[in-house]
């Protein structure tokens, strides 16, 4: 029962976040905002989608386990340190990758501390999620994959704002 509860918080959770993306993309595009990465960002998606679904999968082929509760109070901190990114991005955060010509990069929140606070969480989030659930397999498998999307997408938005 807690599983099928933390499942669909996190889907409820991921769905919120697209529906900011997509009404913050309107906006960012309405300030002549130019999108980079597109070729990339069908797989950040196939690779989110598939977490879920290798959580899911991964706990019923495993006969299900307890929560971890020191993962969830991890798992908790790490959405309220989200929530601070999302925060300080405001409207030019998204999903995908944009650019507001001659809009420098955001400095505050916690982009004073860091470059990338935002891949820092989703890295955290993909490796500590499926241990809540002790769901060792799709923590290792997603934390490379993610490992690889992240490289390539990090090298696209550095250069983006070099420019």
């Amino acid at each position: 029962m807690y599983f099928i509860i933390f499942i669909l918080f996190l889907i409820t959770q991921r769905l919120t976040e697209l529906y900011i993306s997509k009404k913050n993309e309107k906006w960012l595009l309405s300030q002549g905002a130019v999108e980079y990465g597109r070729e990339h960002y069908p797989y950040i998606v196939a690779l989110h989608t598939l977490f879920i679904v290798s959580l899911i999968g991964e706990y019923y082929w495993t006969g299900g386990h307890p929560i971890n509760y020191i993962f969830l109070a991890l798992f908790i901190l790490l959405l309220v340190f989200k929530y601070w990114v999302l925060s300080s991005l405001g409207t030019y955060w998204n999903t995908r990758i944009y650019r507001v010509p001659g809009v420098v990069a955001v400095r505050k929140g916690p982009y004073k501390l860091f470059k990338h606070p935002n891949y820092v969480d989703v890295v955290l989030e993909i490796a500590i999620i499926p241990l809540v659930f002790h769901l060792y397999y799709t923590a290792v498998i997603f934390t490379i994959l993610n490992a690889i999307v992240l490289t390539i997408r990090i090298k696209v938005e550095s250069r983006v704002w070099e420019e």
